[in-house]
């Protein structure tokens, strides 16, 4: 089992998912540079968080044209693992792993805090350590958080339960109150028809140790481990 992080001008939250994957789930993981094709035979590729290229245009827009973005669509052609956090959902999106966009938050603000986020589709590869309906104390750190779609592309993800996470109180209720960014459904992470590729605004890397005030994003990292131990 091999992690890749991938590092782009601007990445911020490289070392921290880094740490984490060798530190606390005591995993092998080695950087990917964003001018390199090569991902060095890992079996998941981390989109950190950060400001790719500045953010400039859009958040996501000039990363998207990296040689390492072309390896990772190859290789989530392939059933590979891809989990993008933050910068990295935003990522993800622009680069057409997953659908839709994310915009400005409704507030206008940069928003960083944590938040509560219900899990809505346990059998995955992100989250088979969770239970369905489950709510983890995970924060976020973004301005552009705000997830829009049309309505049949919000349709589809309903219907095939690719809605992974959605924002909600710590009992697991949904409302407008709780939604931190103006993000349609409430929508917190989603992923790819195939679920081998997941976007998620929400940090799990800063939620995974006792001394960084909880470890319940700990549980994505878990289940990436168990996901690769099971194929």
């Amino acid at each position: 089992m091999k992690f890749g992080v991938i590092i782009f001008p601007g990445s911020n939250c490289d070392q921290d998912a880094y740490w984490t994957i060798a530190h606390v789930a005591r995993q092998p993981v080695t950087y990917l540079w964003h001018a390199s094709h090569d991902l060095e035979n890992v079996d998941v590729v981390v989109v950190p968080g950060g400001f790719a290229y500045g953010d400039y245009l859009r958040t996501g827009a000039i990363a998207k044209f990296s040689p390492i973005m072309e390896s990772v669509r190859n290789f989530a052609a392939r059933d590979g693992l891809v989990l993008g956090i933050c910068n990295g959902f935003q990522i993800l999106c622009e680069s057409g792993l997953l659908p839709g966009a994310l915009m400005r938050n409704a507030t206008l603000k940069y928003i960083c805090k944590p938040v509560h986020v219900r899990v809505e589709n346990a059998d995955t590869p992100f989250t088979n350590a969770c239970v369905s309906g489950e709510v983890l104390r995970i924060p976020i750190g973004h301005m552009e958080g705000n997830y829009f779609c049309d309505q049949a592309t919000l349709a589809e993800l309903r219907r095939e339960k690719r809605i992974i996470f959605r924002y909600s109180t710590p009992a697991g209720e949904l409302s407008a109150e709780v939604n931190p960014n103006g993000s349609l459904d409430n929508i917190a992470g989603i992923a790819s028809p195939g679920k081998n590729v997941l976007g998620m605004m929400p940090h799990p890397e800063r939620a995974s140790e006792p001394e960084l005030g909880g470890i319940e994003g700990f549980k994505i990292f878990q289940s990436l481990v168990g996901a690769m131990a099971a194929r």
